[in-house]
C-alpha cells in the first residue's frame, strides 16, 4: 500500500502548515490529498519554502486577515492569487479594554475572550466564510487558507469545509487541536499582555471552536441550516464540493 502523504509540512518561514487530506467521510470516501491546505500568514517564506509550495501546485491562498495584518508581512510568493477575506482580529483590544479599568486579566478572561472571537466569526463575518466557499466551488485548488496565526480564522473555516464534506465531529476536532502540536509562535509579534495570557492567545482549545457551533445553533437553528443559509451551499453545490474534494 502506498504509504499516505506528510499531513504536517515543516516549513522554515511558515508555522502549522497542514493538509486537508485524508480524512474519512460517513459515506466511505475520503478528502482528497494535496487540494486544501491551511497555514499561518505566507510573508515570512523562504526560498526552499517556496519551492515546497510550488512543488505542491499551491495556485491560490485565501487570507482572513485584517487589514494591518496583511500590510505587515504580505504573500512572498507573487505567483500566488492571494483573495483576501478580511476579518478584523479584536481579542488583544479586548483584553486591554477589560485592563482600561484597573482589572487585572486573568486566564478566564482571556479564555472568555478567545470564545466571543469565535462567536464573532458567526454573527459578524459569515459572508467572507460565505466567499471562502463560493471560491471553493470555482476549483482554485491546490489552494492554502491562512490568518495571522493559522490557527483561530482559519481553524473555523477548515471545520466548516470538512463538516460540509461529512468528516466526523471528533475527527474534526483532533485535526482543529493539531495546532497545539504544530503552531509556533512567531518571537516577532509580541505584545504588552502578561505570559500566561498569551500561552492562552497562542493555542487552541475545543471551548473555543464550540463557541462558534453554538452561535451557529442559536442564530441558524443547527449547523446544516447554517451550511445552507449561512454559507449558501446547497444540495447541488455540496455535491459538486464532494466530487472536487473527495475521492473513493
Amino acid at each position: 500500500m502506498t504509504p499516505a502523504p506528510a499531513r504536517h509540512l515543516n516549513l522554515s518561514g511558515a508555522s502549522n502548515f497542514r493538509d486537508l487530506g485524508g480524512y474519512p467521510t460517513g459515506d466511505g470516501r475520503t478528502v482528497r490529498w494535496r487540494q486544501i491546505f491551511r497555514s499561518n500568514h505566507l510573508g515570512h517564506l523562504t526560498e526552499d519554502d517556496a519551492a515546497v509550495l510550488r512543488d505542491l501546485g499551491v495556485r491560490s491562498a485565501f487570507d482572513f486577515r485584517g487589514t494591518e495584518e496583511r500590510v505587515a508581512a504580505r504573500c512572498a510568493m507573487p505567483e500566488i492569487s492571494v483573495h483576501s477575506l478580511p476579518v478584523e482580529p479584536t481579542v488583544v483590544a479586548a483584553l486591554r479594554a477589560i485592563t482600561a479599568d484597573g482589572t487585572p486579566l486573568s486566564t478566564d478572561h482571556a479564555v472568555e475572550v478567545m470564545r466571543d472571537s469565535y462567536r464573532s466569526y458567526v454573527q459578524k463575518n459569515t459572508r467572507h466564510f460565505r466567499t471562502l466557499f463560493a471560491h471553493l466551488l470555482e476549483d482554485r485548488a491546490p489552494l492554502v487558507i491562512h490568518c495571522t496565526a493559522g490557527k483561530d480564522r482559519t481553524g473555523f473555516a477548515c471545520a466548516l469545509i470538512l463538516h460540509t464534506l461529512g468528516v466526523s465531529g471528533d475527527v474534526i476536532s483532533e485535526d482543529y487541536l493539531l495546532t497545539n502540536r504544530f503552531y509556533r509562535r512567531d518571537p516577532n509579534h509580541s505584545t504588552d499582555l502578561p505570559d500566561e495570557i498569551r500561552q492562552v492567545l497562542g493555542a487552541v482549545q475545543a471551548s473555543f471552536l464550540a463557541a462558534a457551533f453554538e452561535a451557529i445553533d442559536a442564530d441558524y437553528g443547527d449547523l446544516e441550516s447554517y451550511i445552507r443559509d449561512g454559507l449558501g451551499i446547497g444540495k447541488a453545490e455540496r455535491a459538486d464540493l464532494e466530487a472536487r474534494y473527495l475521492q473513493r
